[in-house]
């Protein structure tokens, strides 16, 4: 495992995820903070964008992903971005925090985050989420409904 990391700090996204039908009908803003783990000494050797992890391409699709899919908990939504961000070139490992700064609870509190840490499997194994059914089909992760009607 190296010791190389990319953090990816403050993502911000709109996102219709949450138990309550005002979760899923309006949304709400989520906070996304994201480590990948990944040798980073030829990019340093060669300063080659193609040898690292194209982080802003990867923020993107981490945005786009919590916009375009609906879970029920974000525990749910953290582990299909770390396997999206699982799926780059080289990465090894991966953590993701998924903060929820607006969760409908009933005492006051800056925000509700789940972390998540995900590796890659060793040379042989499976991929995160083989054998079940919508696994790495975006927009069609386990557990996933796309909003029919995603709000304003």
């Amino acid at each position: 495992m190296t010791a190389d990391r990319i953090e990816l700090r403050g993502i911000r996204a709109h996102g219709y995820h949450g138990v309550l039908p005002a979760e899923a009908r309006d949304g709400q803003t989520f906070v996304l903070d994201v480590v990948v783990e990944r040798d980073l000494s030829a990019a340093a050797r060669t300063d080659d964008l193609a040898r690292t992890v194209d982080y802003g391409a990867l923020a993107a699709r981490l945005q786009q992903a919590v916009s375009d899919t609906r879970y029920d908990l974000i525990e749910a939504l953290a582990g299909h971005l770390a396997d999206l961000a699982l799926a780059e070139e080289g990465v090894t490992a991966v953590e993701v925090r998924v903060g929820k700064p607006h969760a409908p609870v009933t005492v006051r509190l800056d925000e509700v985050a789940v972390w998540v840490r995900r590796e890659a499997p060793a040379a042989g194994g499976s991929a995160p989420g083989a054998g079940v059914p919508g696994a790495g089909v975006p927009g069609a992760a386990p557990g996933a409904v796309t909003p029919q009607e995603p709000g304003p």
